[in-house]
């Protein structure tokens, strides 16, 4: 067969499968199906369908064929990033800054002690960090991993438990908000090449100006044309950072943040993510469920996981329980915003993705990070729902 009829069966296998899983499954209550694409994704990796059978992954998954999925999954994620940075919205929580300080400030930096002590224990044993990470990198990296929330992902389980627009909803975004930035920019921290420095300041200092230029731009534009210069602007800025070191996807997520949501309308937004989660992101947990690797061992994969995710959800709730404490919260809603706040979703898969790019850990890690995202995810509205029905009340608190 020609490499294009290779790359539609592979493309039929990514649509195909996770939707018949999701719907006939009837899965929705536990996994979406967003994670429901992530298993698959896995499922069709090398360490399940690669193993089992090897010479039909061997004919389905060619270089070639990796290779146009991985162009396609590359811009759909930059896309996805993008829109991450565009929702942030820090002006409702410097509205609220000490409770959102706090609350965020415990709700990351709670987990990422957590993390960063279960990685230092992983360093004990060969197999974990990568290539060209150094120990600090590997450490930090690892530790962000188990602090991060998904901010995209997070929104779809508020709309799915019905909160999104009320006010405890809106006040988990903002602590959510608050750590985004944290997360990306301990990344871009974790990236600097010092060999490189000089491109890395350059690179920052022609996106201030270019910032500024580009908003006057956007602002002067009709919404319908500001819609194609941002996709123009999001290429540019993706290259510029790939460029100087940092990665594509800290570009993304920059290109984003410079740009204000009431440039576009909501409803406009709502349908770019709903398009960009139907025909790209499918492609994308594809071509990460290809990355995976269990040449360590099957259970020291699980084995690591379930410490990581130990300590991705232990601290959040820990550090959600201390904000509570010192914020006078009703008893209970530390709980439910924990829960809410430590779901990893896909911002974790990008960041372990680009920790993976860059060598800085292993594919076996990569695997153990992933599988705790996945359970972190899956465990969030099972968890939250009932908790919900009992405390209706702090539905409608706003601090």
């Amino acid at each position: 067969m020609s490499t294009t009829e290779i790359f539609l069966i592979a493309m039929t296998l990514i649509f195909t499968l996770p939707y018949l899983i999701w719907r006939v499954g009837r899965t929705e209550y536990y996994a979406p199906l967003v994670v429901v694409q992530i298993i698959t994704g896995i499922l069709l990796g090398p360490g399940i369908l690669g193993a089992a059978y090897p010479d039909y992954y061997s004919f389905v998954f060619t270089p070639q064929v990796t290779q146009s999925l991985n162009g396609i999954a590359w811009w759909g994620v930059m896309i996805f990033v993008c829109i991450a940075g565009i929702e942030l919205d820090l002006r409702k929580a410097w509205q609220h800054r000490n409770e959102s300080v706090i609350t965020a400030g415990l709700a990351l930096g709670t987990p990422l002690l957590f993390g960063c002590i279960a990685s230092a224990g992983m360093l004990m044993y060969s197999g974990w960090i990568g290539p060209k990470g150094m120990t600090w990198q590997f450490v930090v990296g690892v530790g962000m991993a188990c602090a991060v929330t998904a901010l995209p992902v997070l929104i779809l389980l508020l709309e799915k438990l019905e909160i999104l627009r009320q006010p405890v909803g809106q006040r988990i975004l903002r602590y959510a908000s608050l750590d985004d930035i944290a997360i990306w920019g301990v990344l871009a921290l974790i990236l600097m090449d010092w060999e490189r420095v000089g491109k890395q300041v350059g690179f920052l200092l022609a996106f201030g100006i270019a910032s500024y230029l580009f908003r006057k731009l956007m602002v002067w534009l009709q919404e319908r044309d500001r819609w194609y210069v941002g996709l123009i602007w999001l290429a540019v800025c993706g290259f510029g950072a790939d460029w100087s070191g940092l990665h594509f996807m800290v570009g993304a997520f920059l290109a984003g943040a410079v740009m204000d949501s009431e440039w576009f309308e909501q409803k406009q937004m709502d349908l770019l993510r709903h398009h960009v989660f139907l025909l790209l992101m499918p492609v994308f947990f594809l071509s990460t469920g290809l990355r995976t690797n269990w040449a360590v061992g099957g259970s020291a994969v699980f084995i690591v996981a379930a410490i990581l995710l130990f300590a991705s959800v232990s601290g959040k709730l820990i550090g959600t329980h201390v904000a509570g404490k010192i914020l006078k919260w009703e008893p209970g809603e530390a709980s439910i915003i924990g829960w809410l706040l430590q779901t990893k979703g896909l911002i974790e898969i990008i960041f372990i993705t680009v920790l993976l790019d860059k060598d800085i850990i292993t594919s076996e890690t990569f695997t153990a990070l992933l599988l705790m995202a996945v359970a972190s995810t899956m465990l969030t509205v099972p968890v939250v729902s009932p908790k919900l029905e009992r405390m209706k009340s702090i539905i409608f608190r706003s601090k």
